[in-house]
């Protein structure tokens, strides 16, 4: 089997030390200097120096910088509390928010009745993962007491946990009471805008009941993640994402989390202006170094209209343009308003990358 050789300099002697002693450990061939070294071996063994949350302390920086200079092999499916879902095509996440607020479609299912007949429409479509929320993080919103959160999304989830027995429910929320109702009517996967930042609990329940778990970068409360309040990142927004999101993922390992459990989500809208935003879109692969599977949620987002001058409404053309691009780049799963017109740009994509 053919080899690789990465040069990686600019190391201390701790992590030298650290980078013979582990790399021995994993069959790699280890040539070092006075603050360099060349790590040689199979892709396969050098990717498995390529996982930060494995490694010892001392490499996981290193880890980063040998995940970036090979291509990681991407997960192959998700693990839920409802069982296995598959990767090796474009899925969709169809949005189902139960609140009268949302940016988008505030108001319009906030009963149950108008709720699963957008739900029956959004499976029609080709969605095979719901999202259903009970609070906005519109910008100024107020916080919904977790009682309210849970009425609104409980009686949805239960008629759609029988309704559409085969397509996986995830709740979004940030509250671990609201996800532990959800998971107990049928919910899958917990969608944590906050990736596990703002409820102590949400990692141990997550651990506990074998939940799949979206971790979305964002920064802040509920009611204010979505401004710009905290869009300053350095050296730029994709390497602070990259580096947010693996403080994330740790945070969840540490939790009891498997990580095969975790997907993460560079929160395409939060904290982010719009410049930002179409930066992380172009460079979306650098998250691959993570090598845990990605959402994107630019569903109709701001940073489209400042692109198109389109209103919210008049943006789907456009978010189907962003989730092509974030498929080339390495995104499966593809969180949206409007399922039908992103399941065939997808298809097509999909298509051309089997010829």
């Amino acid at each position: 089997m053919a080899g690789l050789a990465i040069e990686i300099s600019g190391l201390d002697d701790g992590v030298l030390e650290a980078l013979v002693r582990h790399g021995g450990t994993l069959g790699l061939d280890i040539l070092t200097g006075s603050d360099w070294a060349v790590v040689g071996g199979t892709e396969a063994r050098l990717g498995a120096l390529a996982r930060p949350w494995v490694v010892p302390p001392p490499l996981a920086e290193l880890a980063m910088v040998v995940g970036q200079a090979l291509t990681p092999e991407q997960p192959r499916h998700w693990a839920t509390a409802r069982g296995t879902i598959q990767l090796d095509h474009p899925v969709i996440v169809g949005i189902l928010n139960v609140t009268p607020d949302s940016f988008s479609d505030g108001g319009q299912f906030l009963g149950p009745d108008s709720a699963i007949a957008q739900a029956d429409r959004l499976v029609a479509d080709g969605a095979e993962i719901l999202d259903i929320g009970g609070e906005s993080t519109r910008p100024g919103n107020e916080p919904v007491p977790a009682a309210e959160e849970r009425r609104r999304i409980v009686p949805v989830l239960t008629a759609l946990e029988r309704r559409h027995p085969s397509v996986a429910l995830s709740v979004d929320t940030v509250k671990a009471t609201v996800a532990r109702a959800g998971l107990d009517v049928g919910a899958a996967i917990i969608n944590d805008v906050s990736a596990l930042r703002l409820d102590p609990a949400m990692g141990a329940l997550v651990a506990e009941s074998r939940a799949g778990i979206t971790l979305m970068h964002s920064r802040g409360s509920v009611s204010t993640m979505a401004r710009l309040d905290h869009a300053e990142y350095a050296p730029d927004v994709v390497v602070g994402v990259r580096d947010e999101l693996k403080g994330a993922i740790d945070l969840a390992l540490a939790a009891g989390i498997g990580v095969d459990h975790i997907v993460i989500d560079p929160g395409f809208g939060f904290a982010k202006t719009a410049e930002q935003n179409l930066l992380l879109l172009d460079q979306l692969a650098a998250l691959r170094v993570l090598a845990r599977p990605i959402l994107v949620g630019p569903s109709r987002k701001r940073f489209l209209g400042s692109a198109t001058g389109r209103e919210v409404g008049e943006r789907d053309a456009a978010t189907a343009a962003a989730c092509v691009m974030a498929y080339e780049r390495g995104a499966r799963l593809f969180r949206v308003h409007s399922v039908a017109l992103v399941r065939d740009a997808l298809a097509v994509a999909h298509a051309v990358r089997g010829l």
